[in-house]
């Protein structure tokens, strides 16, 4: 019997306890158990952590007083805080011959709110960046660490931000899901240790790649974690990597410049299409306020061919040619290979097209860090590192042979990267339910590399499998405008952390969570990209789908108080 399956069992025997009065486990209104608050503790010392810890293929390399003040979040000082550093698994490969390790450190707030939480990070990893917690959204105002979590942080099991860990396997796997179940028994050693008990309640999360680790956590860690904050979420990264490759590919054969992307689609042409969205699109929610609240309904609203103009002559930034509609909009439809066989999923449009953030990632990233990631982590066999060239690869490539063999598997690489990389039936995650665990997600509706769509179609299944409706444990909240994590047009700044716990531990589910705009003082740091005509502390409500922001029809635009979440 598999653990998820024991676990199941043991929270429907508990269950049944509460119904006949045998046990104190107590249920919430949805006949779920509900999770109690945790409690806090003190940190008796740090120095003497290096010592105490005592856990099988860890090794600890530092404990270090951090002062407060030492690390800030919004100009804020962090409390005082004990920073513990350390590998596990420590090894050379006898595919390539290199050291691995998973490298890690964890911060421990000298008062503990009795939580714990692990901290996702994004890109291929590779790198122990500070373990501060992030709480969602660009600029942000507060971190885990401030709230008083413990955390951690690694680098998934490679000591570099680069693809070449991907001709070993075991780091492959590492990257794709075993370091994070690795780590967090080991982390909830530390805290033991360190506080004289273990967490009360368990938090992962992240964005981007983050979001990936945090959703494959809610499938194959659901006994681990009560909490789970999901951000823009590659979930299908290898499929989403792919497509942009055949993005590039086809923006090349529109480029007026071969080789610069960015000419096949230029910044005055997006900002066509996305003012042409806002204007079918924007007043749906009520009111002209620069912002696609609902962004079903303007899929069904919005037409590239009929809504901007066809150019009659050259290209010159008021038209798009015939060529770049038909391009262009099957590349919105969804990226397919040479003989039409889907690759990913469709794209949203949007109002936040015009943006650094978005050219860059199709552009940029996908003759670069999407080709070194598909040819190099997930293909198996991975392409030959002496000759390997993104941009090459990208352009010239076969999209079909890429698809083969990011699902394939050999002698030496026995697990798939459509198997390590992807959450294993990820519209079934009953067993996060059952034990009373929340799941939280949140997607930019401009989100370049990967799609919204994609996620609003996860999010669709899961309530499929619920009965139609998943919102008694897991919550989806799409950012209207918002690019890949940060930026675009938009109100991205927010906190979704604190409104988990309060769902987790206190059965407070989010009805809406509080979004802002980074304008001009703003102390997470400004958004570029917001329009001109916005205010500097625009707010609005994120609402959980499938609710829209409505505007109520009186009071200022720019006020979250005067929009409502309605169906």
């Amino acid at each position: 019997m598999n653990k998820q399956l024991i676990m199941t069992t043991a929270t429907g025997a508990a269950l049944l306890l509460t119904a006949c009065g045998g046990s104190n486990v107590k249920t919430n209104a949805a006949g779920l158990p509900q999770l109690g608050a945790a409690t806090g503790a003190s940190l008796a010392s740090c120095a003497e952590l290096a010592t105490k810890i005592n856990f099988a293929n860890t090794t600890i390399t530092g404990a270090n007083a951090i002062a407060a003040g030492t690390l800030t979040v919004a100009g804020k000082p962090v409390p005082a805080h004990c920073q513990v550093t350390g590998q596990m698994y420590k090894r050379t490969s006898t595919v390539d011959g290199k050291s691995y390790a998973i490298g890690f450190e964890m911060r421990l707030p000298n008062n503990w709110n009795g939580r714990f939480f692990y901290q996702a990070n994004g890109g291929v990893d590779g790198s122990v960046v500070p373990a501060t917690g992030p709480v969602g959204g660009g600029g942000p105002l507060d971190n885990a660490l401030n709230q008083g979590f413990a955390v951690i942080s690694a680098d998934a099991g490679h000591g570099a931000p680069t693809p070449f860990f991907g001709l070993d396997p075991q780091a492959r796997l590492d990257y794709g899901y075993q370091a994070v179940g690795k780590l967090t028994p080991m982390a909830k050693y530390i805290i033991e240790t360190a506080y004289g008990k273990k967490p009360d309640r368990s938090y992962i999360g992240g964005c981007s790649n983050g979001g990936r680790h945090t959703m494959v956590a809610a499938a194959r860690y659901a006994d681990q974690y009560d909490g789970f904050l999901v951000g823009n979420p590659g979930y299908r990264l290898p499929l989403a990597a792919i497509a942009n490759i055949a993005g590039a590919k086809a923006y090349n054969s529109l480029a007026t410049t071969p080789g610069d992307l960015s000419t096949g689609f230029t910044l005055a042409e997006r900002k066509l299409v996305s003012d042409a969205v806002l204007a079918k699109c924007d007043e749906l929610d009520g009111t002209a306020d620069g912002l696609v609240q609902n962004t079903q309904a303007c899929q069904a609203a919005f037409d590239l061919n009929r809504d901007v103009p066809t150019c009659s002559a050259s290209r010159d930034g008021t038209c798009l040619s015939a060529a770049q509609k038909t391009t262009i909009g099957g590349l919105f439809a969804g990226a397919t290979t040479a003989t039409g066989t889907k690759i990913y999923s469709s794209f949203s449009y949007d109002a936040g097209l015009a943006t650094g953030g978005w050219a860059s990632w199709k552009f940029n990233s996908s003759l670069n860090l999407d080709t070194g990631a598909v040819g190099l982590i997930w293909q198996a066999p991975p392409e030959d590192l002496a000759t390997f060239n993104g941009p090459n690869f990208a352009l010239n490539g076969d999209l079909a042979s890429m698809l083969a063999k990011v699902g394939a598997t050999n002698a030496t690489y026995t697990e798939s990267a459509l198997s390590f990389m992807l959450p294993p039936n990820p519209s079934d995650l009953s067993a996060l339910r059952n034990r009373g665990a929340k799941i939280m997600v949140y997607h930019g509706a401009s989100d370049p590399i990967f799609s919204s769509d994609d996620t609003t179609a996860w999010y669709n299944a899961l309530r499929t499998a619920n009965g139609g409706d998943a919102s008694n444990f897991s919550r989806y909240f799409n950012v209207p405008g918002m690019n890949h994590c940060a930026g675009g047009p938009t109100a991205d700044q927010f906190d979704m952390l604190a409104p988990l716990v309060e769902w987790v531990e206190r059965g407070k589910a989010p009805d809406s969570v509080l979004a802002s705009v980074r304008g001009a003082g703003n102390a997470g740091g400004v958004n570029a990209d917001l329009p001109a005509n916005w205010t500097a502390t625009r707010t609005r409500p994120l609402c959980p789908y499938p609710k829209t922001a409505k505007y109520k029809g009186g009071g200022s635009i720019e006020d979250a108080a005067n929009f409502s979440c309605e169906s």
